[in-house]
């Protein structure tokens, strides 16, 4: 995948360029009072480590940049800070859940997007400072919360997409028409993306309360309800796929109960067939020796063994009916 680059530069929260080469990033920051975002998707690593020359990121930084499967955290380094976190989205029909990692350098002067691919698109994030050109003057920081606000708002689709999937199998769970192979397939997939989408989320959550430490970051006063407002979502999507987990638990337990008990079901079909079968088996066969008996010959004979095969067919018959076992 070819390299991409999107810029802007702000002053006094006035936007006053983008779409700017790398080269000017050094030139806009001459202004002290400029701030400036630069989004790198699928970044080479010559490309990385000439940003690092120029802006002091740390080399650890760097390669966890240029790792992929990061898990969400902060690191704190002493010109910058290194913010991991994941947009996810997931597939129904494929059963997959599709993330897209995003990582962050945060300056008070700067902040430096990297995307390993194209999944997640950075016009929602735009749209989202542009509706509050004046909080932009806070610097930084605002610019880092409209990032997070919108991956964590995407969270609650993938939630439920979740639970709509799950209620549809739970509404199947009592169909009289057993679950097929791929079925089956499709319920195990799912199970490993929800696992996924949860450990994903639940380390965010401590991420995002390391930004809302004093002692790590400069977020001002003004921005500080923003992020907990961000917190308290992530706290949501956490409970939220708490829920779905026991939720996938107690289906699972459920389909395993209503397959024994159908088991049981068949099995009893079969004895109580057997047994009803069982009847005229015995007493075709006694009636069938070849020797001499009380009624050989005899039409009393051949009555008294009908009627014993019916009535003792006929009685188990009844008695399992009843018992509902047929």
């Amino acid at each position: 995948m070819t390299a991409t680059c999107l810029t802007r530069a702000w002053r006094n929260g006035v936007l006053t360029d983008e779409g700017f080469d790398l080269s000017e990033v050094a030139d806009h920051l001459r202004d002290p009072e400029a701030i400036v975002w630069v989004d790198l998707c699928g970044p080479t690593r010559e490309l990385l480590f000439e940003l690092a020359d120029e802006l002091g990121l740390h080399e650890l930084a760097i390669e966890d940049a240029l790792s992929i499967h990061q898990r969400p955290k902060l690191d704190v380094y002493e010109s910058h800070s290194f913010l991991s976190c994941h947009s996810v989205r997931v597939d129904v029909e494929a059963a997959v859940l599709i993330e897209t990692e995003i990582d962050a350098f945060v300056n008070s002067r700067w902040l430096i997007t990297v995307r390993h691919d194209d999944g997640f698109s950075m016009d929602p994030v735009l749209h989202r400072w542009d509706q509050s050109p004046e909080l932009v003057q806070h610097g930084v920081h605002f610019l880092l919360y409209g990032l997070l606000d919108v991956v964590v708002d995407a969270y609650f689709d993938v939630v439920e997409q979740f639970d709509d999937y799950y209620d549809e199998v739970s509404a199947g769970l009592f169909a009289d028409q057993p679950l097929s192979a791929e079925q089956q397939r499709n319920w195990f997939q799912m199970r490993r993306a929800l696992v996924r989408f949860h450990r994903l989320v639940v380390p965010l959550r401590e991420t995002v309360s390391g930004l809302m430490r004093r002692e790590h970051t400069s977020v001002s006063d003004a921005l500080y309800p923003y992020f907990q407002d961000v917190y308290d979502h992530v706290l949501r999507v956490t409970e939220s796929a708490d829920s779905l987990r026991d939720l996938v638990s107690t289906i699972v337990e459920t389909n395993i109960s209503l397959r024994d008990y159908r088991q049981n079901q068949v099995m009893k079909r079969v004895t109580s067939w057997a047994a009803i079968i069982a009847v005229p088996t015995s007493i075709t066969g006694w009636y069938g020796q070849n020797i001499p008996y009380p009624g050989s010959g005899e039409t009393w004979g051949v009555i008294t063994s009908a009627v014993l095969v019916f009535g003792g067919s006929g009685a188990l018959y009844v008695l399992f009916k009843r018992r509902g076992w047929l």
